[in-house]
């Protein structure tokens, strides 16, 4: 099953386990990836020649590969697996590696903001910002698809699930009752995973493209 999952999907879950691995302290250790995880503009500002504790441009991508634990990484992966490979199958490699790289640095960019406006200093890792934009990527082209929660084992419609998930960011991030989770950032996953669509779709707020928008491809458009 593995074999059979399209390129980019099998290739970014390979990336992110094998990161995994390396983090753990019998290998190279956390403190080894440091620079690599987003590090908040008000910690220690960005320091174009001193890398390690402070906030780096290529960041925005790189917190994206890292993880904090087993159970962290395992339901991103999973939720990589199950959205990844339709997407992927619908759109193509190229497009969707990179709805799924904008989605991060846009997770990244919204967690950046939030961090500064309410003088977090903690560093923040994990695919989990990309996962939401393919949460809800998955939600717009397949919205009556049937999917299940876990906990609880409920069936829903995939737009539905993309709405209470949505919702529960909201939240949990204005009240802080999940605290050590960056909440923010899966919602700016969302955010620029839609703005990237409607930009595709040439849908509003952006202007149509190709004359209107009658060469738009048709896997840009819901599927019922």
């Amino acid at each position: 099953m593995f074999s059979r999952l399209p390129t980019i999907t099998r290739a970014l879950l390979i990336a992110n386990v094998v990161l995994f691995f390396l983090q753990q302290p019998f290998l190279l250790g956390n403190d080894t990836f440091a620079p690599f995880m987003l590090w908040p503009l008000s910690e220690h500002g960005f320091d174009a020649f001193s890398p390690g504790q402070n906030f780096q441009p290529w960041q925005l991508l790189t917190y994206g590969f890292l993880h904090g634990s087993f159970g962290h990484l395992f339901f991103n992966m999973l939720a990589l697996f199950m959205f990844g490979a339709p997407l992927e199958q619908t759109w193509g490699e190229k497009r969707f590696l990179t709805y799924y790289l904008v989605t991060v640095a846009g997770a990244g960019v919204c967690q950046l903001l939030v961090a500064a406006l309410m003088g977090e200093g903690a560093p923040v890792l994990g695919a989990s910002g990309g996962v939401f934009g393919l949460l809800l990527a998955f939600g717009m082209l397949f919205p009556n698809q049937r999917v299940m929660l876990l906990f609880p084992p409920i069936p829903m419609k995939a737009r539905t699930f993309v709405i209470v998930f949505g919702a529960m960011e909201l939240m949990l991030g204005f009240t802080g009752w999940q605290p050590g989770v960056a909440h923010f950032a899966h919602l700016g996953g969302m955010l620029f995973g839609w703005l990237l669509i409607r930009y595709w779709r040439g849908q509003p707020p952006f202007k149509p493209r190709g004359g209107g928008g009658s060469g738009r491809p048709n896997h840009l458009r819901r599927v019922k």
